[in-house]
């Protein structure tokens, strides 16, 4: 997806985020973050939004810890979030394409990294409040869960810290139905290395609609569909939490 079209996903994202929690209640459990209430919720979104504008506004080229999150709740909590929300949207909006500043995942530049991350980071979380809210979770395009998907696959999982590794190699294929996509996901005692397309025989193939295969792989919902070793299936449920 192109940065504009990932903008504009972040910016709805949060704004969907928001109301959830209103609707929920800062009190509500998060069934989908066991432990978590909203409340720690908006605190954790809210405070990775202003840790990764710092980034964009200062260019910092280090790692830098997260901020401290506000002891407030209700309202209060609600309107921080929004704040923090609003503030990385406008830092990235007006952020120059020759932007340099630390990353942690591949991307074409900088801008075009904290924007992808932040508008995935946002639409999990969003999930997240709307199960706590009930009454269903608003739908994730396809094209924007296919970009999320690559992201988890190509991004999260080949780091050192993927911990989804097998004894012995084996392989897994992560298809979407509807917008054509085709991973393969090799597995082995090292992490993860993933490609584009069907470049080998998989014992397992993981696949269904764009939308509810993002939210399975980010372990928020059921898997679709498998076929072949359902042995593999479940060690990515098992293993691949970030």
């Amino acid at each position: 997806m192109e940065t504009a079209e990932l903008l504009q996903a972040l910016e709805t994202e949060g704004r969907l985020l928001a109301a959830a929690a209103v609707e929920a209640g800062t009190d509500a459990k998060v069934p989908t973050c066991p432990g978590w209430q909203v409340s720690d919720l908006l605190r954790h979104t809210g405070a990775v939004h202003r840790w990764a504008a710092s980034y964009v506004t200062e260019g910092h080229t280090e790692r830098r810890p997260l901020g401290e999150a506000p002891d407030a709740d209700g309202a209060e909590l609600v309107a921080w979030y929004r704040d923090a929300h609003r503030h990385l949207v406008g830092a990235l909006a007006g952020a120059s394409p020759e932007l340099e500043c630390w990353t942690f995942l591949p991307a074409p530049s900088p801008l075009a990294f904290w924007t992808r991350r932040q508008a995935h980071e946002t639409a999990v979380h969003r999930v997240d409040a709307e199960s706590a809210r009930g009454g269903g979770t608003t739908a994730v395009t396809p094209g924007f869960a296919t970009d999320g998907i690559d992201e988890l696959l190509r991004g999260f999982h080949a780091r050192t810290r993927s911990r989804v590794r097998t004894p012995e190699p084996r392989v897994l294929r992560v298809r979407t139905d509807d917008t054509g996509a085709v991973w393969t996901v090799r597995l082995s005692p090292e992490p993860p290395v993933t490609t584009r397309g069907a470049s080998a025989e998989a014992e397992c193939e993981l696949s269904g609609p764009a939308g509810q295969l993002y939210l399975a792989l980010w372990n928020r919902g059921p898997l679709p569909s498998v076929t072949g070793d359902r042995a593999l299936a479940e060690l990515w449920r098992e293993t691949s939490g970030i």
